[in-house]
This record gives C-alpha cells, structure tokens and sequence, in this order.
C-alpha cells in the first residue's frame, strides 16, 4: 500500500513529529523554512501539509497538490491558508483550537499580577541602580493586593474560564460578561453573570479581555467607556489587537483614569517605533507570547498530528474549519441545507437576546426524511460565530463549544407544516423570551419565511434591514426616500402586519449596508419603533 506523504513546513514539537512516523502508512518529510518556489514545485508531492503561521498554503499552492487531502495548522487561527480554495479543492483545513487555553490563561494572570505589583518597573529599578542611588524608590513601586478584588473577565470561553479559576484562588470577585454564556453555566463557574459590558466593568479594579475580534468587539474599550470605568482600573489583553482603542489606552494611563494597562496583543503587530505605548506609563507589553509555553507548543503539535493521522489512515475529522465529516453522496444531499442552515444560525444569534441557554432546530416536513445532525451542527456554528469567531467554531466543535457555554442544543422533526413542503426552524430561549428564525426551499432557492412571529418572504443574503413600525400610511415612501438619498437600493421588500392600524414588520434586503447614522435616521421616522440591520455572511 503506498504511504500517505506529510509535509511538515513550520516547526512543531519533536513528540508530533514522533507521532507521525510511528505509523507505517505515512512517510514524513520535515522541510522546516520551505520557501514558497519550493513548496509550489513540490506541492504535489504531499497528501497533507502540516503549518503554523510562517508558511502559506495559497491557492497556486493548492492548484499544484494534486495528491492534497488535508492542511493542519498548529494553532488556531488559519489565515495563512486559503481555506475558502481548499475547499474547492476538497482539502480539509483543521487547526488546534484547545492547545494554548492554560498557556494563555497563565499568561494573562501573569501579566494582572506584574500590573498589581509593578513587576517589570521595580526589576528595572534594581536592575539600573536607582534602588542603589535612592532608597525611597521603594515607594515608587507601592503595588494593590488582588484579594478581595473586582476582575471583570469579557469573554468567558476557554481560555476566560480558566482565568477565573486562577483569579477565585487569589481571593477575587469574578464579574463575566459573555453574551453566549447561560445564567446555569455562569452559576457553574461561580461568577456572576452581567448583562452588558458596562454593568461588568462599572466596579471591576481589573478587566481582563478574552473576546475574538468582530464588528462588535472592535474598540470595545474606547473613550465613552473609559469614562464609566472605575478610576484606577488596571486593563489586561491577552486576546486580540483592536479590542481596547490605543490611542485612548494611551491617554488614559496618562491621565490616570486607567492606573495600568498590559498588552500581549496590539492593533499592528509588531508595533511600530514610534507607537505611543511605549512611552506610557504603568505599561507592561510583551510580544504576543500567549501561546509560547514548552507545553503548549507540544499540545498543538501533538494534537494537529493526530488530526492528520486521523484522517489519512481512519478518515476520521477533527477540528475540521471548512467541511463536516460525509461522504461524497450524503454532501450532494445535504449540501445545500448546510449553507443555508448555517446562515439561519447566524441570522438568529443577532435577533436572540444574550444568554441565551437552549437553541433547538426543528424540521418539518420531508427534510426529517434524512440524517439532519451536520445541518443542526451548521445552524449551531452560524449562532456561535459572534461569540467564537470564524476560526474559533466549525461543524465539528460546536456542540462541545455549545456545552462550554452552557447552551444546551437540541433538535427535533416535526409534523409537516401546512405552508411548505419542508421547513428548518432554529429557535433560543432567554428565560422566558423564545426567538425563532425559519426557513425553506422554493424549488432550489433558500428563503427566510419566518422571523419570530412575522410571516416574511426574504432571500438569506446580503443586507437585511428590520424594521418595527406603526401601521401607517406613507411609511414605505419614507423609507425608500431616505434610503435612496443615501446611495442605498432595495433589492426586496416584505410587509408584515398583526391588525390594521396595529404594529408592522418590515424587511428589506439592501443592496449594501447602511451606516449607523442612517439607522438613527430611520428611527426618528415617526411610525418606526425600532430599526437595525442584519448581516447574513
């Protein structure tokens, strides 16, 4: 039988190497610093690549490997890989999501206890002499006890669960905000549970941020939120650049309302010379070393081994980021649902009210006529995505990140509605709020025809622009008006109402997305109650 060929391109740990060439049916070929011409001639060559961060597995790349059935990057994120071609091309991308949470967890506790205690000023002082020259230095670096301290924790996945424990052995009140995370599995971890990120960080003396990097996380600390913070708090990001507004870190440190900040991660990586952080005071930096630890580095490449072996020698996927584990006649099958599904998840994890603790899809009619478990797991990713990331969730993990969240997920088949044929529903619960998203086929084209309950008819692309209103003349005139004045077109348009003279729906898709500005300007139209939009992707 011939041998499967693994390229491993990046440097990985000695004992996932080890693991590799143990088995008889791979032939392992470490080429650590390829060099793009050489991996590109010899791209063909391999059955799998095994990355980290250095090497890119383009599309040119792909277009060579022939013989290409799986890329393992050995960490989490996948941005050097073109996960969107490899799937064109049948090659399943995996990463390691789970291998650096200690590493990280201690990093960033590290870094809280260096800010309580002026840590890095003080060995500088020693270091330098100044102790030497001037005794009353001493006073300089006078540090806070963390016992019986406030630490809110924004972001309470792996990696933020694991700080809490750490931060509750030191004596500390954990205060989590997690729009993901359901009131059982916050009363699990014993942390209190805040509803938004202001009532989270109102008394906290430290906050620590474990949040990916979104369209809603981005500048999450900035200058209107400086000013609720409690003078004095000390800010740790061991998660993501973008996350806290530098500029304005910057000016808080200087200012005092922040007494000390500690960065492993930063907007531009590596930072400019010039950047402004490095004259700040009370600053603690290190070079993204959240994951370098001898044991993480072992973990990743022990575990992105094993993936590949796993799938080579058994076909078996784990921590798959672009496809579910099927065979070629159940994906023709199902394919389309997947999609769909998914983006129906995604709708839904932006009407749902956080914390929600029960997300269920349920299948009417013919679709319940076939294996449905990869199209819930679709719907799940899409939900989870806000709270994860794309590179954090995958139709593989979601239930387990799912079960880490304390979202219990179900699912359901259903007698046939008598509207459609089939349908696909995706609900949450948030206490006593139930929201619901459902969908269905209109021959080969996917329609959203349900939201809560509203009646709509709309394609699950694009912008979709939601609208509360008053049922009153004029209203789609105003709509139009204003929107077009802003360069935006309609594409579709679906009107919903309860009783005459009642409440309305109104769903639009757009074109292109509207400014926050403009849905300002929509709810200050007199008949709208409520306006917002909607991303589908």
């Amino acid at each position: 039988m011939e041998k499967h060929k693994v390229l491993v391109a990046d440097p990985i740990s000695e004992k996932g190497i080890e693991f590799l060439e143990a088995d008889p049916g791979l032939d392992v070929d470490v080429r650590l610093g390829i060099s793009p011409g050489d991996l590109l001639s010899s791209a063909g060559d391999y059955a799998a690549i095994i990355v980290r961060s250095e090497t890119k597995v383009t599309a040119d790349v792909l277009a060579e490997a022939s013989k290409l059935r799986a890329v393992g990057r050995a960490g989490v994120g996948v941005n050097n890989i073109d996960v969107q071609g490899a799937s064109k091309a049948g090659v399943v991308v995996m990463n390691t999501p789970a291998g650096n949470t200690i590493s990280t967890a201690e990093h960033a506790f590290t870094l809280l206890m260096s800010l309580a205690r002026n840590i890095p000023q003080a060995h500088e002082a020693v270091r330098s002499g100044a102790w030497s020259a001037d005794k009353r230095v001493r006073g300089k670096y006078q540090g806070v006890e963390v016992n019986g301290k406030t630490l809110a924790i924004l972001g309470m996945g792996r990696i933020g669960s694991e700080v809490a424990r750490r931060a509750m052995a030191f004596g500390m009140r954990v205060v989590a905000y997690d729009p993901y995370l359901s009131p059982s599995r916050a009363r699990t971890l014993r942390v209190e549970l805040a509803d938004t990120v202001d009532l989270a960080v109102k008394d906290a003396d430290f906050i620590t941020m474990h949040m990916p990097l979104t369209d809603d996380t981005k500048g999450m600390i900035d200058a209107e939120r400086v000013k609720k913070l409690k003078p004095g708090v000390r800010i740790i990001n061991c998660a993501r650049g973008g996350l806290i507004d530098e500029g304005v870190l910057v000016e808080a440190l200087e200012s005092g309302a922040v007494a000390g900040a500690a960065l492993d991660v930063f907007e531009t990586e590596p930072p400019p010379a010039d950047c402004p952080l490095f004259d700040a005071p009370n600053i603690v930096l290190t070079p993204h070393l959240g994951a370098s630890t001898a044991e993480a580095q072992v973990t990743v490449g022990i575990e992105v081994a094993k993936a590949i072996r796993n799938y080579l020698i058994d076909d078996a996927i784990v921590n798959a980021v672009n496809m579910p584990s099927v065979d070629e006649k159940t994906m023709a099958e199902i394919g389309p649902y997947l999609s769909f599904a998914e983006t129906l998840g995604r709708i839904l994890s932006q009407m749902a009210p956080p914390q929600s603790e029960v997300i269920r899809v349920n299948y009417y009619g013919k679709i319940g006529d076939i294996d449905t478990a990869l199209i819930s797991r679709a719907a799940l990713k899409g939900y989870l995505e806000a709270a994860c990331g794309p590179d954090g969730v995958n139709q593989i993990n979601a239930p387990g990140v799912a079960e880490t969240m304390g979202l219990r997920f179900t699912e359901s088949h259903l007698p046939n509605p008598a509207e459609f044929t089939e349908m696909i529903e995706v609900t949450t619960k948030a206490g006593d709020t139930t929201t619901t998203i459902a969908g269905t086929f209109f021959g080969k084209q996917p329609r959203i025809v349900r939201m809560n309950d509203r009646h709509v008819e709309a394609a699950p692309e694009g912008h979709l622009l939601v609208i509360e209103n008053r049922d009153e003349p004029g209203l789609v005139g105003q709509v139009g008006t204003l929107l077009a004045s802003r360069s935006v077109n309609i594409a579709n348009m679906s009107l919903n109402r309860n009783d005459r003279g009642s409440t309305a729906f109104t769903l639009l898709n757009l074109d292109t997305a509207v400014s926050d500005d403009v849905l300002r300007e929509l709810e200050r139209l007199s008949a709208v109650i409520s306006a917002r939009q909607i991303r589908t992707s």
